[in-house]
């Protein structure tokens, strides 16, 4: 473990205290958990978007046109009549 120095406005402090008491922990070890949980949403966003940027981005056609928008439209708003 690491000891840091973390400056913040008087308000988080007060809350950062009333917080870490209903969780019945520290200050220290709630901004702990707190950022470490931040880390892991971050790796996996990240992870997520990297997953996504790298996918297959050809659109594969059987050699037919692709409709038309006008086409595609009409066959929604008939959906709906």
């Amino acid at each position: 473990m690491k000891n840091v120095t973390v400056t913040m406005e008087e308000s988080v402090a007060d809350w950062a205290r009333m917080e870490a008491a209903r969780r019945n922990t520290s200050v220290s070890r709630l901004v702990g958990e707190l950022l470490a949980e931040k880390m892991r949403h971050d790796d996996a966003y990240e992870r997520a978007m990297n997953e996504w940027l790298q996918r297959d981005l050809r659109f594969v056609s059987d050699g037919s046109p692709y409709p038309k928008r006008d086409e595609i439209y009409a066959e929604r708003l008939d959906r709906f009549r």
